[in-house]
């Protein structure tokens, strides 16, 4: 029998599959506010059961095959079909190739996180993804249609907008740029009451000016690539020199 611990986790993953696909739903019915909001909503979901399942002990193969698989739905299919029906249709078979790059950028993107979670060895690279993760390139797919949504709209060209975009996070999650994971960050508990309010004054950010509030985070996102991978070579130099010193020490 199986115990409650190991499904909780997938009824929460099932859950944020629904409200993924359900973006489609409200894209198709010209509801593009609403659609960007279930993505979101999916990529918080999406952090939550990872979370949730490793609290309880119920992380399974089963749960890792399945979070792999929606999150391929809910941050390769959806975001895409979306911002096609928003405006790139009328770029006709040229907006559907953009759309389809994503998705299969977002598919190779995740069986090559699935193979390196399995290879890691080095335990600093736990702090580093290989490449922008599925949710990342959802959001920075997704930047154009957000910034018409949001209080800095004005007359830009979105089409050009979304054409850039899309590129750009077809490159960027199948690239092997390192980005931070913000997995391996310790938190004391003097700092805990810090954190906590600030994630609930983004929180309340983000309720109450939803659009602006993404906007800027995924511009910020944008802002830490090069930042990361910049990080990342200072760190793997320093964990070189360190290795290469063990080595001597041990022909001394």
């Amino acid at each position: 029998m199986i115990h409650p611990r190991y499904i909780i986790p997938s009824i929460i993953s099932i859950l944020g599959l629904c409200v993924g696909i359900s973006s489609i739903k409200f894209a198709l019915n010209s509801q593009f506010d609403y659609a960007v909001i279930a993505i979101t909503i999916a990529s918080i979901i999406d952090i939550m059961d990872g979370r949730i399942a490793r609290l309880i002990k119920g992380t399974s193969k089963f749960g890792a095959e399945l979070d792999s698989l929606i999150d391929f739905i809910n941050f390769g299919v959806a975001p895409a079909i979306t911002v096609y029906i928003w405006i790139l249709k009328d770029l006709g078979n040229v907006g559907w190739l953009l759309v389809l790059s994503h998705c299969v950028a977002c598919c190779l993107r995740l069986a090559r996180f699935n193979l390196g979670a399995k290879i890691i060895n080095e335990k600093w690279r736990e702090n580093f993804f290989i490449g922008v993760p599925s949710p990342s390139g959802a959001g920075i797919l997704l930047l154009p249609l957000i910034l018409f949504l949001s209080d800095f709209a004005s007359n830009y060209d979105y089409k050009k907008l979304s054409i850039i975009f899309i590129i750009a996070s077809t490159f960027l999650m199948i690239s092997k740029i390192p980005t931070y994971s913000f997995k391996g960050i310790k938190i004391s508990r003097a700092s805990l009451i810090f954190l906590l309010l600030l994630i609930a004054t983004y929180f309340g950010f983000l309720i109450n000016y939803p659009f602006n509030t993404l906007l800027v985070t995924g511009f910020l996102y944008l802002f830490l690539i090069p930042i990361s991978f910049i990080h990342f070579k200072i760190i793997k130099k320093r964990s070189s020199k360190a290795n290469d010193s063990l080595i001597s020490e041990d022909f001394i």
